[in-house]
């Protein structure tokens, strides 16, 4: 018969008692034992950055590139980071036939809905991972929300401009504004998402930095 505890620590003293370390008796709970599966945000946004430069490529370097060849080699207006005015667009309005207004509005419809929307997702992702303080967040958040409003209402002012039975100035300057005002958003955003990834870790509390590394 095997002795009882009480007799092993009468011979061999009290640690003889008590199980020893790595038998089946010495079993311990506690966090960070087993292997813990978790999400990665970082594979969306690397998913997510990819198809936005894709979506980028695609549209401004291919597409927008092959239907100014529609247009007797005109820029399309999307293309334009400084804008343009009525004049271009009453010679985009002469040279493009319905086919080729089709084309543009189908763009518009498709890849230019998608890059915007993938664009904003991805950088507010982006911005809501590496930014702790709330008020930052916001304010790093308005430039990709304001860009996907702006370039979705610049599709639509371009398709309405070029289709228009009359070319008014006032819708030419809307659509040209609008132009502007979608590349600096877009820039905004850019920089708005290197500020929140080099302030991730500035001025933050020490716990916070531990429960990140946790």
């Amino acid at each position: 018969m095997g002795k009882t505890a009480a007799q092993r620590a009468a011979k061999h003293g009290p640690s003889a008692g008590s199980p020893r370390t790595g038998s089946p008796g010495a079993t311990e709970a506690g966090p960070g034992t087993g292997p813990q599966g978790k999400s990665s945000p970082g594979l969306i946004v690397i998913a997510g950055v990819v198809t936005t430069l894709f979506l980028f490529w695609y549209l401004h370097l291919m597409v927008l590139g092959q239907l100014s060849q529609l247009a007797d080699g005109l820029a399309m207006p999307d293309s334009l980071v400084f804008g343009y005015g009525q004049d271009h667009l009453a010679a985009l309005r002469a040279a493009m036939d319905a086919d080729a207004l089709g084309r543009l509005s189908y763009v518009h419809k498709t890849a230019g809905t998608l890059f915007p929307l993938v664009f904003g997702m991805t950088w507010l992702l982006i911005i809501g991972l590496s930014t702790q303080r709330r008020t930052l967040r916001w304010v790093l958040f308005s430039a990709p929300i304001l860009f996907v409003v702006a370039d979705l209402w610049e599709n639509i002012a371009i398709d309405n401009v070029l289709g228009a039975a009359e070319l008014t100035g006032g819708d030419a300057a809307l659509a040209g504004a609008l132009t502007v005002a979608r590349w600096i958003l877009l820039g905004l955003s850019l920089v708005a998402s290197v500020v929140a990834v080099f302030t991730r870790r500035v001025g933050r509390p020490p716990e916070l930095v531990a429960q990140d590394k946790g």
